[in-house]
């Protein structure tokens, strides 16, 4: 029996106000997408630079979010 099913990791981004985004393991690597966001953003090669990308793309000034692996 094979499966081909997919388990998808994420990281939901939160601060004081609540959600900003999520980070999402893919095959390839890992993206990241703001709250609002249409279409997904650049592949990352690991985990700590998407975090890092996402909080790269707040608000100048913003705290590092809570991340939470859902």
């Amino acid at each position: 029996m094979s499966d081909t099913s997919t388990t998808t990791r994420t990281w939901v981004a939160n601060g004081p106000a609540g959600t900003l985004g999520w980070v999402r393991r893919l095959p390839e690597g890992y993206t990241f997408n703001l709250v609002g966001d249409d279409g997904q953003r650049a592949v990352y090669p690991s985990l700590d630079v998407a975090k890092s990308a996402l909080h790269a793309s707040l608000v100048p000034g913003t705290d590092w979010p809570e991340f939470r692996e859902h």
